[in-house]
């Protein structure tokens, strides 16, 4: 069975890379003696030819550029290894679990990741997309590192984040854009209200149901702005998921007299910050830097 080792192909690599034993042996802190060895050993127990003279120097074999190239793959990746295994070493975590509020800002997520993933990037990132009380029944499950909610969690202290601002919109073409007045709560309930479904497992909960009397409940917020566009409904939906079609006139704010806007707090909690990692801890610190730069931009103007 060969046995060659990374630090024989390490030595062959230096020599390449140094154009010969001699300049190798300095950069690499060897004898050319115990390069030229390894070099001779490997090509031994491969049975191949890695190197041929050239004058003075050596250059590689058709056989060794082939197989010192898939050898570099292999150091590329033994040094991640160590780098990972070195910061496990010193408390980085393997893998950080977050769970998002679909109405959370989601270029002010993508960003965060995006930025986390530059600092940290063999640390795994799991993230739910929760409704309402999910994000909170993950944290008292233990399932979570990190939870982004509107919903207040007993026994945490959360952090503000950031305030998601929500329109009451339908499909320009819906019959209540049609009645020619203000709206108020007995126009809609006889209209057919879009709810997304509360991810909870044990503790869902209603909330913005106006006890329509027809009522269409989804899972994500992609589909009840897919329905929306299809003029299916009517639903509240957060302004920072819906800036292009209200630009486009795909979708128009309901004409009501009130509670056309809402506002909801968002939170970021931990788990146990004094045990959070260095990448949850990065991972807080992009959300709040990222919602800072994203949340601000692009204000639509309304005529609610």
């Amino acid at each position: 069975m060969v046995s060659v080792t990374l630090a024989q192909w390490r030595m062959l690599a230096a020599v390449v890379d140094h154009g010969g034993f001699a300049r190798a042996a300095e950069a690499v802190h060897k004898s050319p003696s115990t390069l030229n060895h390894a070099v001779h050993k490997l090509e031994e127990q491969l049975g191949v030819r890695v190197l041929e003279p050239v004058g003075r120097q050596v250059r590689l074999t058709e056989a060794g550029d082939m197989l010192l190239r898939r050898a570099r793959q292999l150091l590329e990746s033994a040094e991640a290894l160590e780098d990972v295994a070195g910061r496990l070493g010193e408390g980085l975590e393997a893998e950080v679990v977050i769970a998002v509020d679909q109405i959370f800002p989601p270029d002010a997520l993508a960003q965060a990741l995006d930025s986390v993933s530059r600092l940290y990037p063999h640390v795994r990132v799991q993230l739910h997309e929760t409704v309402l009380n999910g994000g909170v029944e993950m944290l008292y499950d233990g399932r979570a590192d990190l939870v982004v909610s509107g919903i207040a969690a007993q026994g945490f202290l959360g952090e503000p984040l950031v305030n998601v601002e929500f329109l009451a919109v339908s499909h320009p073409g819906h019959p209540l854009q049609h009645l020619g007045r203000e709206l108020d709560l007995r126009d809609l309930e006889q209209h057919r209200q879009l709810v997304v479904r509360d991810s909870a497992l044990r503790q869902s909960m209603d909330a913005g149901w106006l006890k329509a009397e027809q009522r269409w409940t989804v899972s994500h917020l992609v589909t009840s702005f897919d329905m929306l566009c299809r003029g299916l409904g009517f639903a509240w939906m957060p302004i920072t998921r819906i800036r292009e079609a209200l630009r486009m006139g795909r979708l128009v704010p309901l004409p009501l007299a009130l509670g056309g806007r809402r506002e909801v707090s968002m939170q970021l909690i931990f788990r146990d910050r004094d045990r959070a990692g260095p990448a949850t801890r990065a991972l807080a610190a992009a959300l709040h830097e990222a919602v800072s730069g994203c949340c601000d931009e692009h204000s639509i103007e309304t005529n609610d």
